[in-house]
């Protein structure tokens, strides 16, 4: 089952050690079987406010995603980032194939006190 890096990442000023990042992260994450599936591309909110910009690497599954998220390779350069971007970051495993939101839908449904 996929998983998926997510990082929504403030405004930030042009510095030297982001463009290093961006350079290096690659090599950190294809030993993992990532790849980036949206990196620069311009988002628009349709609910509420999403201020900053959207990164989504895709992983074969959340064990790869956390072994890239852990490796040495990676937290060398990480803080190369977060000295100049602020930001929230995720890891989140996709559904399974064939998954069926409806079957969701039914637990929510038997949960939910009789007369309600």
């Amino acid at each position: 089952m996929s998983a998926y890096a997510i990082a929504h990442l403030r405004e930030a000023a042009p510095h030297p050690e982001i463009a290093e990042y961006i350079e290096r992260i690659t090599a950190t994450f294809e030993p993992y079987g990532g790849r980036f599936l949206v990196h620069g591309s311009e988002h628009e909110a349709k609910e509420g406010s999403w201020p900053g910009h959207v990164v989504v690497i895709g992983f074969p599954g959340i064990a790869e995603a956390r072994a890239w998220w852990d490796s040495p390779a990676y937290q060398e350069i990480a803080p190369l980032r977060s000295r100049h971007i602020g930001g929230d970051i995720v890891l989140v495993g996709g559904v399974p194939e064939g998954y069926d939101p409806a079957v969701t839908a039914k637990s929510i449904r038997e949960a939910v006190p009789a007369g309600r």
